[in-house]
């Protein structure tokens, strides 16, 4: 049976999406991690490998994952493909009919989503082309030669050059939302634009089954007298109220159509001829009615304009007070998790940022100037027989502390998870802790201090003091320990993108901008 999933479902599944990110139960982070890219693939930074969607790689993501932010409602948008006016193009019009057996003409779309019928101008405003100059003559439309600024209720054309295009005013893009969510390839649509006072204007003077533009398909042969206005012609349908002017050339054929009362209520019409008094002549004209969207133009952008995209935008920066992004490592990878719950609890996590890395104060002779490579290896003994270890992450000489991040390439596995015969530390992953029992002990391995620094087991809070100045550490440390804000592995990945490794440093700001296409 032939059936297809229409466009009106995924704007709806985009719109639902929107809506849920207020909810506790939907939250959504956006996360950055994998310090040690190049240990997976030694040419990732020229070519990041294409992620893995199964369970395994999963577990991967979250072992590696560094950070993550909250994405809130302000931070997320409906977009659409960014459309410019350039002068010189040709732009598609608005139809209501494109389809297989009606492409539009110019950019080849069979439905209208994907076609180039609006514009964003150079002053971020947004217009629909209800006109681009078809004619008999140019049935493909013509080049648009003057950019549309006026912000005009009523369509209008831009300038004085004739180029046949009549355009309509929606929307400006607000300056705090061309910051978060314009990009190369997408702009945003306002988030409230059915109760917003911003777009009232545009959004009342919509009117439902309304007519704003007739096609010249044919001009028709010996109409009457020459260069004769016919006006009040009515516009026959399902509607009522629409009329047109039509006005004769020279050759007694019709020269343009203008659609002088829009009517209401059309989902379909024809231009009756006969009851305006038009000649029809040895050949009859013909004329063909665009009919506006669904409560009319600038009723509901999200359904003209097809926001079937979202936007979700974050920003990575550093925190004094909160320090949950690390400096001085790597990041290859960023995406987006949805209802994390906090460490250790089956509760949505709700923190603004949370560190997802495991962090240990280190106290001993030396730890202000004791160094720790990146990705390096360190170790303790936690009891007879048995060793934790873990990669770096960073190490703060001003604080001794060490955050660190353990996976299967310490426990047995290479990086690129082969098994070894005979792994150094056996084959189980043990945990840093501050109370080793046997043979172990707070010491921690690596690093370049030789007798090596401890876990400092008697420091327990949020923030230190040395030297009369308050250092926030971003995790709460007990027994010199502070366990990851997420619980891992917890809620559902739903984006990953895989990327060239970028070196955080203490004054860097990273913008991430994910669009989700439904």
């Amino acid at each position: 049976m032939a059936a297809i999933i229409t466009d009106q479902i995924r704007i709806l599944n985009a719109r639902n999406f929107l809506s849920g990110i207020t909810t506790t139960g939907s939250s959504y982070y956006s996360f950055i991690g994998l310090p040690n890219a190049t240990d997976i693939s030694s040419v990732w930074d020229n070519d990041p490998p294409a992620p893995v969607d199964n369970f395994d790689n999963e577990n991967q993501i979250w072992d590696t994952m560094i950070g993550l932010k909250k994405i809130t409602s302000s931070d997320t948008r409906l977009v659409v493909p960014k459309i410019e006016w350039r002068s010189g193009n040709t732009f598609d019009m608005y139809r209501h009919d494109y389809s297989t057996s009606n492409a539009a003409k110019v950019s080849g779309a069979t439905n209208l989503y994907g076609a180039s019928f609006y514009v964003m101008n150079s002053d971020y405003r947004v217009y629909v082309c209800l006109e681009n100059g078809t004619t008999p003559e140019t049935p493909n439309g013509a080049p648009s030669l003057d950019e549309p600024t006026f912000v005009d209720l009523e369509p209008r054309a831009a300038g004085a050059s004739g180029d046949g295009y009549i355009w309509k005013y929606l929307y400006t893009i607000a300056p705090g939302d061309i910051v978060k969510f314009d990009s190369t390839n997408y702009i945003p649509v306002p988030g409230d634009w059915g109760d917003s006072t911003t777009n009232a204007a545009v959004r009342d003077n919509a009117v439902d089954g309304s007519i704003k533009t007739v096609v010249i398909k044919n001009r028709g042969v010996a109409l009457g007298t020459a260069n004769a206005v016919y006006t009040n012609v009515p516009i026959k349908g399902s509607g009522t109220g629409a009329e047109c002017t039509i006005t004769m050339n020279a050759d007694s054929q019709v020269e343009s159509v203008v659609v002088s009362s829009q009517g209401s209520g059309y989902t379909w019409g024809n231009v009756d001829l006969v009851a305006g008094g038009v000649p029809v002549g040895t050949t009859r004209p013909v004329l063909d009615v665009v009919i506006s969207p669904q409560g009319g133009h600038g009723a509901d952008i999200y359904r003209e304009l097809g926001a079937k995209n979202v936007l979700m935008y974050s920003r990575f920066e550093n925190d004094i007070q909160n320090p949950d992004f690390i400096t001085g490592n790597q990041i290859a990878r960023v995406g987006i998790v949805q209802a994390p719950n906090t460490f250790g609890t089956n509760t949505p996590l709700s923190l603004d940022k949370a560190s997802a890395v495991t962090a240990l104060r280190l106290t001993g002779i030396g730890y202000s100037s004791a160094t720790y490579d990146a990705d390096s290896f360190v170790t303790q003994t936690v009891g007879t027989g048995i060793t934790a270890v873990a990669r770096v992450v960073s190490y703060d000489q001003s604080t001794g502390v060490l955050k660190v991040w353990q996976d299967q390439s310490q426990s047995g596995f290479n990086t690129v998870g082969a098994a070894i015969t005979n792994p150094q530390y056996g084959f189980d992953q043990a945990d840093f802790t501050a109370s080793p029992t046997g043979d172990g002990s707070l010491t921690i391995t690596g690093g370049s201090v030789a007798e090596g620094l401890s876990i400092d087991s008697t420091f327990t809070g949020v923030s230190t003091v040395i030297n009369n100045r308050t250092y926030y550490l971003g995790q709460s440390f007990t027994n010199g320990i502070a366990n990851p804000e997420v619980a891992k592995y917890s809620g559902n990945i739903i984006y990953v993108d895989n990327r060239p490794s970028v070196t955080r440093s203490t004054n860097q700001k990273e913008d991430i901008k994910v669009i989700l296409q439904f």
